[in-house]
């Protein structure tokens, strides 16, 4: 199953009170009711869904209504559960907020639908149920998204995911509107929001494994970069004491410069600090990884100098 499939299967067998279930089914039916002739049609890929769905109906409204399997039109594989109610619709869509008192289409649901904080998770949950899908972190980037077909609709849930500090953005799409999530940080705080708490561990295991992972690739190109420069670094100063020791320019050096060159001969990849130790160890006199390159210092110069000379010449 995929992941949005398991995140659906989870929030379905959430309990709630009236009014949540409620809030609940005016997102559901908002974003997915068709409405002809007086019946009211609702759909879903999800088994799980379609029955959480008939239960409200049933538990709420006291209703029968007939539940079949039917062809995907959109050329997909899945089966659709389609749900057809003819009792009670206009009771029941006023009621979820739908209708007005006047028979007339709500653009968006009234304050009462999402009074509190509990309706407005409720609203979103339902919502998630027939429009929503997220990446599963562990096969492709973050990512939740949620496809609205009405402009007012489309704002009005970003508002109310913004509401716990979401950062939900909005793209316009052919046929409608996309509200979605990009950080992963915010998905996870969404799922919470949503009480997809199986979903939160794994997405939240998944988070960190790439974050640790990630961590470890900074840090091991960090490391690669540091010993690049290092022999970089060496390489020079081997060439710098190449190009004395051709003009015979050793004997030009004090005792401490020779000292220098003639440890970076022997310890060709040692870093400075490594070489300043070293030499401090043999020869019992400290001496700082600063003095010693002070000392590479003058070896740069004497090479310079003599080269500067075999071009004159």
């Amino acid at each position: 199953m995929s992941f949005t499939t398991n995140i659906k299967d989870e929030i379905s067998k959430i309990e709630g009170t009236k009014s949540e279930s409620i809030a609940e089914l005016s997102g559901f039916v908002r974003n997915n009711g068709v409405i002809n002739n007086n019946i009211l049609t609702l759909t879903t890929e999800n088994k799980v869904t379609a029955k959480r769905i008939s239960d409200f109906l049933k538990n709420l409204y006291e209703v029968n209504m007939k539940t079949e399997i039917v062809n995907n039109l959109n050329f997909s594989k899945k089966k659709l559960y389609q749900i057809s109610l003819e009792e009670k619709t206009n009771f029941i869509l006023k009621d979820i907020g739908y209708l007005d008192d006047n028979d007339n289409y709500l653009e968006t649901p009234p304050s009462y639908i999402v009074g509190a904080n509990e309706e407005i998770r409720s609203y979103l949950r339902g919502v998630f149920l027939c429009i929503g899908s997220v990446n599963d972190p562990k096969t492709s980037q973050y990512h939740m998204e949620l496809l609205i077909s009405k402009p007012k609709e489309a704002v009005f849930i970003q508002k109310l995911l913004n509401i716990f500090e979401l950062n939900a953005k909005m793209l316009t799409r052919d046929k409608g509107y996309m509200v979605y999530l990009k950080e992963a940080e915010k998905i996870s705080d969404y799922l919470k929001i949503l009480k997809a708490n199986q979903a939160v561990l794994y997405f939240e295991n998944i988070r960190i494994y790439h974050e640790e992972k990630n961590k470890a690739n900074r840090l091991n190109n960090c490391e690669q970069a540091n010993i690049d420069k290092i022999f970089a670094s060496a390489n020079q100063q081997l060439k710098q004491i190449e190009i004395i020791k051709e003009n015979l320019g050793v004997s030009l050096l004090d005792d401490k410069t020779k000292e220098a060159l003639e440890y970076r001969e022997r310890y060709p990849e040692a870093s400075l600090k490594e070489l300043s130790e070293i030499i401090s160890l043999e020869t019992g006199k400290k001496i700082t990884k600063s003095g010693l390159n002070h000392r590479f210092r003058k070896i740069k110069e004497m090479s310079e100098r003599l080269s500067n000379i075999e071009k004159e010449d």
